[in-house]
């Protein structure tokens, strides 16, 4: 079978008719949902923020801003999506009630689920659980920043911090300038558990470690590669392109184990008459790889690209350096070896390049599914290796992408909240503290987990986020966490982190304003480097007692450090704070008069129209990626009997399609049939070799514990794969980590599923 037949037997098989799932993606019932919530009586406060001049909460992917609510930076309208008023939605939610705290022991608040965490409401007054306590009680701002201070006069390399992007640009430069100021880098961070391989490995490529594609620069391209990502659910927005591309003649690629419906066909509201109720295909070819195999497929591209004479010999002499060792390996690497690490065939391989090569400007973009593997950076090597080897970066409507995650997660890192500080930030900060800053690399994600697993962390702050159930093995998590003297969370609502990420001593939780709430304005940064400032809101929380987090970090700021040479208490202005940024943040030069001409900016330097790159050379640093040793999983390696009966499988965890991050908004996952959260999606032919129907309920086994009661669901899942939700699923398997940049594979964990 030829791989244009293969593909249009996948599509006519792949429509969803499978345990009664849509047949695609989007479509009305996203329309009900928006009529349910906007028709409600949240209704009024819903359409206002919907419409206020402030970035979406969400996804990064972006739109928002001083364009206003519904148009992204094009001034395109209509650009909100159900993901958008799902967030806003859960932020709306009246105060938790006073005396909940009062009410419920802590080990009652440990039974909660993510969604039951989330339903309780917004935090409107700080609460502390003291060492030896059973319940949350309120304390007082004073003593608040008397304990903060205290706690972070520990020796600096004892003091960390962890955020989330879910704050502003502003919060991540104080916090960043506030921590090293006492000596430490340890500024772990979000991004450390989902796209640190792209940061990594396009820094070391390219000199920036960002898109390279603009939003103007993806609608000129022709062709998507679009790798482990499943934007129908977590960056519906970039859906609406994939349309417009298809419908200007164009071919989406799509790389990933699972089939998600969306990415065969979505119909979109943006388009009412052309996708709504037809619904708009997108994948022109979808590749079902074995997960962490991203590096043979991509090497297969490659080889078949030389092969048919797609490969650009004169840019990659010009324009690159290492070419020749990188072509070298794709051509000595023999099509047996690719094919049986990938599970790809070598005609579909063929198919893949045969577009890539034709296509005027190819655009390769990518998300979790690539990265979070034990050889994450190897992945992003790989497929910008595809892009040069074509010459598709640096020009106009062709190059690399990241998919990030979190709204502004992008704008931590450039804000310096980061492991590895770039030499040339640590030059400005070190002129603007007078003095040298530490140079040692601090703790990532991961690395902060294990130093508080030895007792080597005495105090952290985290803004925004939910370290704890972030992470693998939340057993170990858990414990890492309860060694830490003092924890101070800023959040907006209550979090599983909240309930089972309790310090030694003291669990401080500080409610904090939301973006569309700050009494100040603010701003943040989206996937494709362009820089939104928010105007000031005001919360539907009566006598509530919330901070931002701007004014929560200066003030400790101010009592950790004085007022020399900075005034702290003066930055709770944060205008000044964006004088600040333009002064120590290249790229950010604009942040001096963004106040007066509220002008949003794309970041200097980031996006590569002309193959010149902002390496020392000009050119792009080429890596060969060896192709990875992928052992199928061993009963006896997960302390399983060899006599019992079951299946050894490779698990994708991952979020549903009501989901942002660790929060859940919905218990199921109509999409893929999964009807609750203890499922696990498996190929039926995987069930029937182990003798397990659909429905019946399984141990599912991990390396570091496991999940009973779980719920057999068929699904479009590759054959020895399965699939399971994100946090949940973390507890029962250990972090395996890409030496390159400390990421944990959450996308390839060995189990055994038996009854």
């Amino acid at each position: 079978m030829d791989a244009e037949t293969k593909q249009e037997q996948f599509h006519s098989t792949h429509n969803g008719e499978n345990h009664n799932t849509p047949k695609m993606g989007g479509g009305l019932p996203v329309i009900q949902y928006w009529a349910e919530h906007t028709l409600s009586p949240e209704g009024p406060k819903l359409w206002q923020t919907l419409l206020h001049k402030s970035s979406c909460l969400s996804c990064a992917w972006g739109t928002g801003g001083q364009k206003g609510g519904f148009h992204n930076e094009l001034d395109e309208p209509l650009q909100r999506c159900m993901k958008s008023v799902e967030a806003i939605s859960a932020e709306l939610q009246p105060p938790v009630e006073r005396h909940f705290f009062d009410r419920h022991t802590i080990t009652e608040l440990q039974q909660l689920s993510s969604l039951e965490a989330d339903r309780l409401g917004r935090l409107s007054f700080p609460v502390i659980l003291r060492e030896g306590k059973s319940h949350y009680e309120r304390i007082s701002w004073e003593e608040i920043y008397q304990i903060a201070e205290t706690a972070f006069r520990h020796p600096p390399e004892r003091v960390a911090s962890y955020s989330s992007g879910r704050s502003s640009n502003e919060a991540a430069f104080l916090l960043q300038l506030a921590i090293r100021a006492l000596g430490s880098n340890h500024l772990a961070d979000c991004s450390d558990l989902c796209h640190v391989p792209s940061t990594v490995g396009l820094k070391e490529m390219f000199g920036s470690g960002t898109s390279m594609v603009s939003l103007d620069s993806l609608k000129k391209a022709d062709c998507v590669v679009l790798i482990g990502s499943n934007a129908p659910a977590n960056h519906p927005r970039l859906m609406n392109e994939l349309i417009q591309l298809r419908d200007r003649g164009g071919k989406v690629i799509v790389v990933n184990p699972v089939v998600e419906v969306g990415l065969v066909k979505f119909a979109s509201p943006a388009y009412p008459l052309k996708s709504l109720f037809t619904g708009s295909n997108i994948s022109s070819l979808y590749l079902q790889l074995i997960p962490g195999s991203d590096v043979a497929l991509f090497v297969g591209i490659q080889k078949a690209l030389i092969e048919q004479n797609f490969i650009q010999i004169d840019y990659l002499r010009d324009r690159t350096e290492n070419w020749k060792a990188v072509v070298d390996y794709a051509i000595a690497t023999d099509w047996k070896t690719i094919v049986a690490t990938c599970g790809i065939s070598k005609a579909e391989i063929e198919a893949a390049a045969r577009i890539i090569g034709t296509s005027k400007g190819v655009v390769f973009t990518w998300a979790m599914g690539a990265t979070q593997h034990e050889n994450g950076v190897d992945n992003v090597y790989a497929i910008a290796n595809t892009a040069l080897i074509t010459g598709n970066a640096g020009k106009d409507g062709a190059g690399t992408m990241p998919i990030r995650g979190h709204s502004n997660v992008q704008g931590f890192g450039s804000m310096g909240v980061t492991a590895k500080l770039k030499p040339e930030i640590q030059q400005t900060l070190e002129k603007l503290l007078g003095r040298s800053l530490n140079r040692n690399p601090g703790y990532r994600a991961r690395n902060l987990i294990d130093a508080a697993d030895a007792g080597e962390v005495d105090a952290l702050i985290c803004v925004g986020g939910n370290l704890y159930a972030a992470n693998p093995d939340l057993t170990q998590a858990k414990r890492a966490l309860g060694n830490i003297e003092t924890i101070i969370y800023l959040a907006t609502k209550p979090n599983l982190g909240h309930f089972h990420g309790l310090a030694k001593k003291n669990t401080i939780i500080v409610p904090v304003f939301n973006r569309f709430e700050n009494p100040h304005k603010t701003t943040t940064e989206s996937g494709n480097n362009f820089v939104r400032l928010n105007d000031e809101g005001k919360t539907h929380i009566k006598d509530g007692d919330l901070i931002s987090e701007v004014e929560f970090i200066t003030e400790l700021a101010h009592r950790l450090h004085g007022e020399d040479p900075i005034q702290w208490r003066k930055l709770q202005d944060t205008k000044y704070v964006r004088q600040l940024i333009a002064k120590t943040i290249p790229g950010f030069e604009q942040m001096a008069t963004i106040d007066e001409t509220k002008e949003e900016f794309t970041i200097g330097g980031r996006i590569f129209k002309q193959p010149k790159f902002a390496t020392p050379s000009g050119k792009a640093k080429m890596f060969v990626t060896l192709l990875p040793q992928l052992h199928a999983p061993q009963p006896q390696d997960l302390g399983i009997s060899e006599s019992t009966r079951g299946i050894s499988l490779i698990l994708m965890t991952g979020r549903s399609y009501s989901q942002h991050n660790t929060v859940v908004y919905k218990e199921g996952d109509r999409y893929r049939g999964m009807p609750h959260r203890n499922c696990i999606l498996m190929h039926s032919a995987d069930a029937e070799t182990a003798g397990l129907p659909e429905h019946q309920r399984v141990t599912v086994q991990g390396d570091a514990g496991k999940m009973e009661n779980v719920e057999i669901i068929f699904g479009s899942v590759r054959q020895g794969t399965a699939f399971m939700f994100y946090p949940e699923v973390n507890a029962i398997f250990k972090a395996r980590i890409d030496p390159k940049c400390g990421i944990p594979a959450f996308k390839r964990v060995p189990i055994f599923v038996y009854a």
